[in-house]
């Protein structure tokens, strides 16, 4: 098969209802401080693994941990994974600092993210 390659699933999100207290188990978890800590997202690099939590799901509205795949070219994988039997459950949009990202459900309704740093 050929088509646009991924960088791997680097970056997952996970909905909290309580970012403060959940923080406090990632940093604990993971033995690292968060990189990024805003009230609408905290984030960890630990050991070039990205872990965010989102409060409430954020703007996805997430109700489960999502796996974000690092893509050259996300238009190009959008529609790899479209023509292949994926559904677009929310188009590619920056999220700022030129950061694209992207999700689809597979047949059974799984979500996956995609990610384009700039």
């Amino acid at each position: 098969m050929t088509g646009t390659s991924t960088h791997g699933g680097k970056t997952v999100l996970h909905p909290v209802s309580d970012l403060a207290a959940a923080k406090a188990v990632y940093a604990a978890l993971l033995g690292v401080p968060p990189q990024t800590d805003s009230p609408y997202y905290v984030g960890f690099d630990a050991a070039g693994q990205q872990i965010g939590l989102v409060p409430a799901g954020g703007p996805q509205g997430l109700t489960s941990p999502v796996t974000y795949w690092h893509v050259p070219d996300i238009e190009a994988k959008l529609a790899e994974v479209t023509a292949a039997g994926a559904t677009v459950q929310q188009a590619a949009h920056d999220v700022g600092g030129g950061r694209l990202v992207a999700t689809v459900t597979d047949l059974d309704g799984n979500v996956l993210g995609l990610l384009q740093d700039h």
